[in-house]
């Protein structure tokens, strides 16, 4: 039986890591980018829900911008990128969920709804025009202001990855 040199796992590590870097649109984030793409640009999401929190659109803006422009190699732009997004927050709402036989409830829901414009010059079958909602349940005993800020850069997180998902992870 022939022995193998010992330099074998190293040169096994680099064809692995050549096959990766060649492959042309691999992510380690899972994003599937065409090598033509090289830009992106986010509109300012404004807050069109009947019930408006005042930070909400620039935290929930400035989110979508630091996700795709740290997980993704594009580069942004403020205006005609290959990727665009545009949308609007359409609902922003508390209301009470897990009510008790004393018909007070246990918990309340904060419910964010926003909708997302995605258009991809380069391969337009990716577009889409979509609603996004994730909600975070409070305890009731817990005033909504207190509590809201933080709840808010949770749902913000949470739609951040579920529009990051829809456009990049084709989920």
């Amino acid at each position: 039986m022939k022995k193998l040199p010992s330099y074998s796992p190293f040169i096994l590590l680099l064809v692995a890591f050549a096959a990766i870097v060649g492959c042309k649109t691999y992510s380690f984030t899972g994003a599937s980018i065409p090598p033509d793409v090289k830009t992106i640009s986010v509109d300012y999401i404004p807050n069109r829900a009947s019930q408006v929190q005042a930070s909400l659109s620039q935290k929930l803006t400035e989110l979508l911008k630091e996700k795709f422009v740290g997980q993704t190699n594009l580069t942004l732009v403020s205006k005609e990128g290959d990727m665009r997004f545009s949308g609007s927050i359409i609902d922003y709402r508390t209301q009470p969920v897990a009510i008790q036989s004393s018909d007070l409830a246990a918990l309340n829901r904060l419910t964010i709804t926003v909708n997302i414009v995605f258009e991809n010059t380069k391969d337009e079958e990716k577009n889409f025009d979509k609603k996004f909602s994730r909600y975070v349940e409070y305890s009731s005993d817990k005033d909504l202001i207190s509590v809201e800020d933080e709840l808010i850069d949770q749902i913000n997180e949470q739609l951040a990855d579920d529009i990051f998902n829809a456009a990049f992870i084709n989920w």
